[in-house]
């Protein structure tokens, strides 16, 4: 489940990023005999980031407030954090200081945004938050979405889709092992970023009480950044498609990402997505769809 206590989620996160370490991964030498803690030992942790075991001791128990970026930046060091693990840390560092204010994730798109949307023609385009909600999408977004909008909730929700209907989800995305790791992850991000948000809240609820693989995915405390890479899809109506994915955060409206695919010129995927195209513009549930 998720929780708005930060200490929690500070001792979690940092007991599960020590745990995958080796002294050897460390560059620590590996005495004989069976060690009592898998990955390392908080000593060593503590030696690695030049801080005192009883202070690192104080950190993993969930008291992050007061530490500098010195301090964390170390820590990130020493548990060889990546990019959107070390932004976590921070983050769980700042909500352990003086409350802020919290910020409210939109629930809809300016109508700007959604002309924007439109105006891509050729490509698959869509606007999502934190929280996989499907904000708004463009014709050929909706065409090639066609199986996650199946399900009438609103909005729809990728995620939910994932876990919620695996087989369709394990027919529509080729690569699912690495969706769902990458869904949960992300969601695990954006739980760091705002830890208040009752919609994200109820979301990781539902999929908890609902997906024993969620539960798993959920519990390894990974996060994940993607702001671009490859998806492999199979549509019911044009088959395999090879997409380029572009993830940008529109910088008017926090917390909210647009989302493009694209496939070279000249490719079976550039030629399938045509056939999409044709077929999203035939199709008579079209101007229903444009409301998922």
């Amino acid at each position: 489940m998720a929780t708005t206590d930060p200490r929690t989620d500070i001792r979690e996160f940092l007991r599960s990023r020590r745990a995958r370490i080796t002294p050897e991964q460390a560059g620590l030498p590996a005495h004989g005999g069976r060690r009592r803690v898998e990955g390392l030992r908080r000593e060593e942790v503590a030696l690695l980031a030049g801080v005192s075991v009883d202070y690192y001791v104080r950190m993993e128990r969930g008291s992050l407030a007061g530490a500098s970026d010195g301090v964390l930046d170390a820590l990130a060091r020493a548990l060889q954090l990546d990019e959107a693990e070390r932004g976590h840390l921070f983050r769980l560092a700042r909500r352990s200081g003086p409350a802020r204010r919290r910020r409210v994730p939109a629930a809809s798109v300016r109508p700007s945004s959604q002309q924007v949307l439109d105006a891509i023609s050729g490509a698959p385009a869509w606007i999502r938050n934190g929280r996989y909600d499907v904000l708004a999408m463009n014709e050929l977004g909706r065409a090639l979405y066609a199986p996650v909008l199946a399900d009438p909730r609103r909005p729809a929700n990728t995620a939910r889709f994932v876990y919620l209907h695996p087989e369709e989800a394990g027919e529509f995305f080729v690569d699912y092992d690495r969706v769902v790791a990458d869904a949960a992850a992300k969601l695990r991000l954006e739980a760091g970023r705002n830890p208040h948000d009752e919609g994200l809240i109820s979301l990781v609820g539902e999929l908890s009480t609902r997906s024993e693989l969620f539960r798993r995915r959920w519990a390894s405390q990974d996060v994940r950044l993607q702001r671009s890479g490859r998806k492999r899809l199979h549509h019911p109506v044009v088959g395999r498609l090879e997409l380029d994915v572009e993830s940008l955060e529109l910088p008017d409206e926090p917390g909210l990402h647009l989302i493009v695919y694209t496939a070279p010129a000249g490719t079976p995927t550039a030629d399938n997505l045509a056939l999409l195209a044709s077929w999203a513009a035939t199709r008579p549930d079209g101007a229903a769809a444009r409301n998922g």
